[in-house]
C-alpha cells in the first residue's frame, strides 16, 4: 500500500471528510508528504505559524501547553490514524499549543496552501471541517466540566479508557504525565492506581500501565 493510499485511509476514518468518495479522498491524499520525528522532538510550538495539517502514520504526538510557573498540561495524545492542526491550517494564525513526539513518529503533512486551494474547489470538505471543529468545542467543554465536577477516580478511569482505545491495554505513560492529563497531583494519581492495582484492575510497571480489567475500568469511568 502506498503512503498516499494509507493517508486516504486515515482521512476516511476522520469525521471531517468521512462521507467523501474514494476518488476525492485519493486526490486529497496525493497532496501530502511525510515527516519523521525522533523521541522528544518538537513538531511545533505555541506561537508558530499554522501552515499544515498533520496525520499520524505511526508513533505518538503529545499536544501540550504551559503556564508561567513552568508547569505543563497535556491536552491530548495523537496516535496512528489521528488528524490534528485543523484550526491553524484553516485560519493561518499561530499555533495555540505545543506538539512533541512521545516516541519515534512518522507524520503525513498537508500544507495549508494546498489544502485551501482544494477547499475552494470542494465546499463539501469545508462543511465537514465545520462539524469537526464543533465536536472539538464540545470535547473541550466536557473536559472542563469533568475537571470541576467529577471525582478523581472517574476522571482517571476516563483518561485510561481513552488511551486504551488508541493504544491497547498497555499504556505507555508516566504517573506524572497522567496527573497532568487529569489535573491532579502525581501523589493522588499514584494512590488511586495502587488501589486499582490491589483490586486487579491494572498493574504498574516503569513508564507504563497494564490494564487488566477494562470492563471494571469502564464502569468506573461511566460513574455508574
Amino acid at each position: 500500500m502506498s503512503k498516499a493510499t494509507e493517508f486516504a485511509v486515515i482521512l476516511k476514518m476522520n469525521p471531517m471528510i468521512a462521507d467523501l468518495g474514494p476518488d476525492e479522498l485519493q486526490r486529497i491524499s496525493n497532496l501530502c508528504h511525510t515527516q519523521h520525528l525522533g523521541v522528544g522532538e518538537v513538531l511545533f510550538q505555541k506561537g508558530d505559524p499554522g501552515n499544515a495539517l498533520f496525520g499520524v502514520r505511526r508513533g505518538q504526538i503529545r499536544i501540550e501547553t504551559g503556564s508561567s510557573d513552568g508547569s505543563r498540561l497535556t491536552l491530548n495524545f495523537m496516535g496512528p490514524g489521528d488528524l490534528f492542526g485543523e484550526v491553524a491550517v484553516l485560519d493561518g494564525q499561530s499555533r495555540t499549543a505545543d506538539a512533541t513526539a512521545g516516541e519515534p513518529t512518522e507524520l503525513f503533512v498537508l500544507r495549508r496552501e494546498d489544502f485551501l486551494s482544494h477547499l475552494e474547489r470542494e465546499p463539501k470538505v469545508a462543511i465537514k471541517i465545520i462539524m469537526l471543529l464543533c465536536q472539538r468545542i464540545r470535547w473541550q467543554s466536557e473536559r472542563m466540566e469533568e475537571s470541576m465536577l467529577e471525582a478523581l477516580p472517574v476522571r482517571l478511569a476516563r483518561r485510561l479508557c481513552a488511551l486504551a482505545a488508541d493504544y491497547g491495554s498497555e499504556v505507555h505513560i508516566s504517573q506524572e504525565q497522567l496527573g497532568i492529563f487529569v489535573g491532579a497531583a502525581r501523589e493522588s494519581v499514584n494512590r488511586q492506581l495502587q488501589v486499582w492495582r490491589k483490586d486487579g484492575i491494572l498493574d504498574l510497571q516503569r513508564g507504563r500501565i497494564l490494564l487488566q480489567n477494562l470492563n471494571k475500568l469502564t464502569t468506573i469511568a461511566r460513574n455508574d
